[in-house]
């Protein structure tokens, strides 16, 4: 059964405008931000009250920055499309590229991490039931996903229904997939309400 017909959406819900080979999409280093200052500092402190010492978190579809609070001792492994990106992230102890699209099965262990991030990145997942199985099963048991999205994107590259939707209906659209992929205690939180920075909304659930 395809992601699509498993959450009772139409099969042209994950289309793209452009469906060229998304890793020649992500292969020029963008070391940019994608939500501004006041943003980022909304959802670092989110994280610091999320996470803990020690933990070990799997940050995925990262980039050259986490956003994580820079005086929290954590375990990051990350992922991303883009090499170079990856190496410039001081946070990661060690890193893999690949794209979920084609592949959404985690090269990672079951129960391995304390936390998985996805930082305005779940609007491109065109198996995002899947993918969202997958983080279940890397979490340990009771930890926690964060998925946390904006009013940005690359538009050509975000999947059909996303584009369609407003941010109300897309934090609903990534409540359903954590609920249909076995998440419980699943909440939104608005980080930034958009009236002084980017809006910036995390939607979470416990393994």
């Amino acid at each position: 059964m395809s992601d699509a017909d498993a959450l009772g959406l139409p099969p042209e819900a994950f289309a793209k405008q452009d469906g060229g080979d998304d890793l020649d999409f992500y292969a020029p280093p963008r070391l940019v931000t994608h939500i501004d200052e006041p943003a980022i500092e909304a959802l670092t402190r989110h994280y610091g009250e999320k996470l803990k010492p020690g933990d070990r978190v799997l940050d995925l579809m990262s980039s050259w920055v986490s956003h994580l609070p820079g005086t929290l001792d954590l375990e990051v492994v990350g992922h991303g499309m883009n090499a170079d990106e990856l190496a410039a992230n001081p946070r990661l102890k060690r890193w893999f590229v690949q794209d979920l699209n084609q592949n959404a099965v985690l090269p990672e262990p079951a129960d391995a991490f304390d936390a998985v991030l996805v930082c305005v990145g779940v609007q491109y997942l065109q198996n995002p039931l899947t993918v969202f199985r997958e983080i279940r099963r890397v979490l340990k048991p009771n930890g926690v996903a964060i998925a946390s999205f904006s009013n940005r994107c690359f538009p050509t590259k975000a999947v059909a229904i996303w584009r369609a939707l407003d941010m109300n209906g897309q934090a609903a659209l990534i409540r359903l997939y954590l609920e249909r992929a076995g998440f419980h205690d699943v909440q939104t939180h608005v980080l930034a309400d958009g009236r002084k920075s980017d809006p910036l909304v995390a939607a979470e659930a416990r393994a």
